[in-house]
């Protein structure tokens, strides 16, 4: 109870502080899934170069417009996102998947259960834990909460558990204790993202954070 009322308050100042993030930034299911996997490794300020490119060539209007090209052009035009080369195999393997099962219909995958839709994107070539809660929750809707880089060292930070948690654990931790609603999660990773780039860095700026508690 204790953690729960702790995890609140958390989003609370937050929230406070820096008001509603609006994400994911992207306008369709496909822009949103693409970005996810080209974030991989990235700032998003370099995966927004790439998605630029990609809305010149019309290769985000469809998924087939992904599949139709070759691996080649596709990387081609993904470089400002880092590691192109391996992005863009995993683009091509998202597709391959999503016209192998579900016939190119990102309508129809929608209509999955969450935990088969789960199992199926984990199954996927290049998309691991992160990447693929990331497209359940913002691509679909879905209450899972994200964990990242960010998550686990500002809740190590304030001793809530420790970084070297995996993934699992960690998302098991806000899960257990936060109301199971998408639009919280949606909001809440999106904040701790912000604090983390702000004040929560490598070398913190805890002084002028909203989350700044002096000791007694």
């Amino acid at each position: 109870m204790e953690n729960q009322k702790a995890l609140i308050t958390i989003y609370d100042k937050l929230y406070e502080f820096f008001g509603p993030q609006g994400w994911w930034p992207g306008r369709t299911r496909l822009e949103i899934i693409v970005g996810a996997i080209l974030t991989q490794n990235t700032a998003w300020s370099n995966v927004e170069k790439a998605i630029v490119n990609l809305k010149l060539e019309r290769v985000l209007s469809t998924p087939s417009a992904i599949k139709k090209m070759s691996v080649n052009r596709l990387a081609t035009l993904i470089r400002p996102s880092g590691y192109y080369n391996v992005k863009a195999k995993r683009l091509r393997h998202f597709t391959d998947f999503l016209f192998s099962k579900y016939g190119g219909s990102l309508n129809e995958l929608s209509m999955s259960d969450t935990g088969v839709l789960r199992r199926e994107l984990l199954n996927v070539n290049g998309i691991g834990p992160e990447t693929c809660d990331s497209i359940l929750l913002y691509a679909f809707k879905r209450p899972i909460f994200v964990v990242d880089a960010y998550t686990k060292r500002l809740f190590s930070r304030h001793k809530f558990f420790d970084e070297r948690l995996n993934y699992h654990d960690a998302q098991k931790f806000f899960m257990s204790r936060l109301p199971n609603d998408e639009k919280l999660f949606n909001e809440y990773h999106a904040l701790i993202v912000r604090v983390g780039k702000t004040f929560c860095k490598r070398r913190p700026n805890c002084r002028t954070c909203p989350l700044y508690a002096p000791k007694k």
